[in-house]
């Protein structure tokens, strides 16, 4: 029987979130540092990357096209009804996009729903662009996660900085604080 490929095997320094708070944002370290949930702890892995390749479509270009498979992106969406704007995550694979204005919209109640300004997002946050991602929001967040996310053994997903990765078992995006799994999230 072949060997499953993991988003680990992409890269040649793996070790848990836990060793490299000094590289994670406040936020980001404070969460892997207070980590609570059935998955343990040493189950999250940072990887050191190149800042330059965060994006997704780089970063499968250099470390290889099975990372995207591997691969979830957080997304930051402001739904709006009435006077009211509530900020929300969003976490689907990385070859997929959001259903903002389908699922999101309907799941927050919402009359609009769009990605939020990147300024918003990320003074929200406390992360930076290209590396948002749902470990470390703010408590009162919805965090919305792709049934996909949720079912995959590991993902690749920002740590918050253009700096590094994060390599987290689905299981353990789906129990976040304030986390929904919803299928169809991403399209």
């Amino acid at each position: 029987m072949a060997r499953v490929s993991t988003p680990m095997d992409a890269f040649d320094d793996v070790r848990p979130a836990a060793e490299a708070l000094d590289l994670l944002v406040g936020p980001v370290a404070a969460a892997v540092r207070d980590w609570r949930g059935s998955v343990p702890a040493e189950q999250l892995l940072h990887v050191d990357t190149d800042p330059e390749r965060a994006d997704t479509a780089v970063l499968v270009e250099h470390y290889g096209a099975g990372l995207l498979e591997q691969s979830a992106n957080c997304v930051v969406v402001a739904a709006r009804r009435g006077g009211t704007t509530t900020l929300a995550a969003c976490l689907v694979l990385g070859h997929t996009r959001v259903d903002v204005n389908g699922v999101v919209r309907r799941h927050l109640g919402a009359r609009k729903a769009s990605f939020a300004p990147m300024d918003t997002a990320l003074g929200a946050t406390g992360m930076e662009f290209g590396g948002v991602t749902p470990i470390g929001l703010p408590a009162d967040w919805p965090v919305l996660v792709d049934a996909a996310v949720a079912d995959a053994p590991y993902l690749l997903i920002g740590s918050g900085s253009r700096r590094g990765k994060l390599i987290v078992p689905g299981k353990a995006l789906a129990e976040l604080p304030g986390a929904t799994v919803l299928a169809g999230l991403g399209v």
